[in-house]
């Protein structure tokens, strides 16, 4: 034994590398020609094999699954038995490949029964699929032991990449193909063999996009379908389809008849339960399923007078009955290398691979007519020189080299004489000899036109196109467009209230942070528990459509719903595991929102130097869990208050008890910034800020009495300066509240 010191690094990345090839080449990327990857090849191969077409029976799955891991495909029975009967599914394919006889599962998610118990055959699809394939039609190779030979691709007379799609993830990447319509993909591989330089733009005009197994919706931009077909990569948005049945009395309810392509029909109802008992869909009365072969799901309205428009839209938001599709073209070329296609390069590719087909078919028979056309031929001989080759062949002992002499004959003329049967030797025989030799000469002419004339192989590939169009075209049962194609719908304004349902909730935050909702308005101080140590913060009444306000010492505001916090029991969830907080990052106040209510409010926003600005309440809505940085503070200063604007004038009053009193039209109304001074300080910063109408006077909190002071002038300013000591009697705490 040799023992080599290597790099583990590159021990590593050469096995790698070598896995990785192998999972893209012979597992997980489909071939642009056929639109198999290796096991589906495999699998018809073997049935065909097996002679499992339309003409003959079933054979047991087991037997199929059998032949291909026996002989072509060394991995797991049931992955290969999988990919059977995924191949079976009308629900899954959009062109079944297999047809299956017993249980095949269901849109649902039900698995199938045992190969043992399920039988298949080929459709007419496969067989289109395997076309000429005894014709030297396409290359084979031996099998992974040597006993056998199998395609390395099939001949598709049609194309099934596009046809049926794909989906598959490798190392390092993926490819996701929808299904598409066989009737107008062939409509649009017609009008490219006649004009090659058409653009996408142009073939989107045939092929105006996918065509789903399930049926549904799909709601897509035209632009923006022709840019995902340009690119190869992209998304198509896609619906279910419903309608809605009048019921006695005003009632309705609404019928689901067509879900989404891939959605399970059953982890579908189940995830629309689930939110109906969260109460995550408060219009929503009832649901249940009356499918039998096709989808019927039902959906009732709490009451009559919800709008089915905003009820399906609550439901499109929450669950997959409205989903997206995603698009990406990542396929093996002709060669064997995986790369991105646009639609014109795969439609181009199947051309290129139909040609070859067609060359490669064309080219076997006209050598099957040329050996037919060299045995009429000594057949023709033999007949004009009957009594000689009959005395030739019973007086000598190698008549063969004799007779090849005699009448300049070849091997396979000579071994097909001697071949013939006594029968053969009437005049009549003679007669359709003479017959077939003018017939074949004449087919072998209109062969070797086919293999000189590119106008001809296009003809001749039109025609194919136009057989596949009549057989599974938009005239046949299968062929028929299941997928309508709309543009995208103006958005419908969904109330709050119609995805959640509207009830009255306490919030509660310690001091260091952990908040929980209660039900309820009438929650008692002494029925809030909170942690050893810790103690209330934030108290406040709201409604669970509402959304609270997370200002921050940085400037920042993040934004929670309340129907996402947790409930009471217990103490509650840590604020900072829902939102990203930075470390240093203090909770300056908690604020309800209301939306609809709040819209048009406005707030101070100031720091602890003494700056600020006001702004819209709807500017300060964060719309993720990073938050949204309002004001820009730097060195020391940090923002300390957050006050609601409500009234012409506003007091300000610093740590070092100065007051100020200006006019609210003096602040500017900002999105964001860094503000401007509102009072100057020698010593500390800003410690409250009040607004109020100066007509009524400004009053404060003494104790359990309020004071209200309306001789103001001494405290009348403007922006930015430093202010006079308060009334008598004004707080110590330098606090209006």
């Amino acid at each position: 034994m040799t023992i080599r010191d290597v790099n583990l690094k590159d021990a590593l990345g050469d096995r790698y590398l070598s896995y990785a090839l192998s999972t893209i080449v012979s597992r997980s990327l489909p071939d642009v020609r056929d639109g198999l990857k290796p096991v589906h090849r495999r699998l018809l191969h073997a049935m065909r094999e097996l002679k499992l077409n339309q003409a003959s029976g079933f054979k047991k799955c087991a037997r199929v699954v059998g032949d291909v891991i026996g002989k072509y495909h060394p991995h797991g029975e049931q992955a290969v038995y999988d990919a059977m009967v995924r191949l079976a599914q009308d629900f899954a394919m959009r062109y079944p490949v297999v047809d299956g006889q017993g249980n095949f599962g269901n849109v649902d998610g039900d698995s199938a029964a045992a190969a043992r118990y399920t039988e298949a055959r080929l459709t007419l699809y496969a067989e289109a699929m395997t076309q000429g394939i005894d014709e030297d039609a396409v290359d084979f190779r031996p099998t992974y032991d040597g006993e056998h030979d199998e395609p390395i691709v099939m001949p598709a007379a049609v194309p099934n990449l596009l046809a049926n799609g794909a989906t598959g993830i490798a190392v390092g990447m993926a490819t996701s193909i929808p299904p598409h319509n066989l009737g107008e993909l062939c409509t649009g591989l017609i009008r490219l063999v006649k004009n090659p330089d058409m653009t996408v733009r142009s073939l989107v005009k045939a092929i105006p996009g996918p065509d789903f197994p399930t049926g549904g919706i799909l709601l897509q931009d035209p632009e923006s379908i022709v840019n995902t077909y340009e690119s190869g990569r992209g998304s198509f948005r896609l619906r279910a389809r419903w309608e809605v049945e009048k019921l006695p009395q005003g009632q309705y309810h609404i019928v689901v008849t067509e879900i989404p392509y891939t959605v399970q029909k059953s982890k579908l109802i189940e995830k629309i339960a689930d939110l109906l008992l969260a109460k995550k869909l408060p219009l929503l009365g009832n649901l249940r399923d009356e499918s039998a072969e096709d989808i019927r799901v039902i959906i009732e309205p709490k009451s009559r007078a919800v709008d089915p428009e905003v009820l399906m839209q609550s439901l499109f938001r929450h669950t997959d009955l409205d989903t997206r599709i995603s698009v990406n073209m990542n396929v093996l070329d002709a060669s064997g290398v995986p790369r991105v296609m646009n639609l014109k390069e795969v439609l181009q590719a199947f051309l290129d691979h139909r040609r070859v087909v067609l060359l490669r078919r064309t080219q076997y028979r006209l050598n099957k007519i040329d050996h037919r056309l060299e045995v009429l031929g000594g057949y023709l001989i033999a007949h004009l020189n009957i009594d000689e080759v009959i005395k030739i062949i019973r007086e000598e002992d190698k008549p063969a080299p004799i007779m090849m002499q005699r009448w300049d004959l070849t091997e396979v003329q000579v071994e097909a004489i001697l071949n013939m049967r006594l029968r053969s030797l009437r005049k009549l025989e003679e007669i359709q000899i003479k017959t077939e030799h003018d017939a074949l000469t004449q087919e072998r002419i209109g062969l070797v036109e086919v293999l000189e004339s590119s106008e001809i192989q296009n003809a001749k590939l039109i025609e194919q196109l136009e057989d596949a169009k009549k057989i599974f075209g938009p005239k046949t049962e299968v062929g028929k467009r299941r997928t309508s194609l709309e543009d995208e719908p103006d958005e419908v304004i969904v109330p709050i209230e119609a995805i959640i349902e509207r009830e009255p909730v306490t919030i509660v935050s310690s001091q260091k942070g952990w908040i929980r909702s209660m039900k309820g308005h009438n929650v008692k101080s002494e029925d809030i528990k909170y942690k050893e140590g810790d103690e209330e913060s934030f108290v406040l009444k709201v409604l669970t459509t509402d959304k609270i306000l997370v200002l921050t010492t940085i400037g920042k505001c993040y934004t929670v719903s309340v129907d996402k916090l947790p409930g009471g029991r217990g103490h509650g969830d840590p604020l900072r595991l829902m939102l990203d907080l930075h470390k240093d990052e203090e909770i300056v106040t908690l604020m309800p929102f209301h939306p609809q209510q709040d819209d048009s409010r406005t707030y101070l926003l100031a720091s602890s130097d003494g700056r600020g600005f006001i702004i819209p309440s709807a500017q300060m809505i964060a719309q993720t869990k990073n938050g949204k940085q309002l004001m820009n503070v730097s060195g020391k200063a940090k923002l300390v208050l957050c006050v609601p604007v409500n009234g012409d004038s506003v007091a300000i009053v610093g740590q070092n008890r100065k007051l100020l009193i200006i006019q609210v039209d003096e602040i500017p109304t900002m999105n964001r910034g860094r503000g401007v001074s509102l009072q100057r300080y020698k010593d500390g910063g800003i410690s409250d800020a009040k607004f109020f109408n100066k007509q009524a006077g400004l009053t404060w909190k003494i104790g359990d009495r309020t004071r209200t002071e309306t001789n103001l002038i001494s405290w009348l300013g403007k922006r930015g300066q430093a202010g006079r000591l308060p009334p008598v009697g004004f707080p110590r705490t330098n606090k209006f509240e």
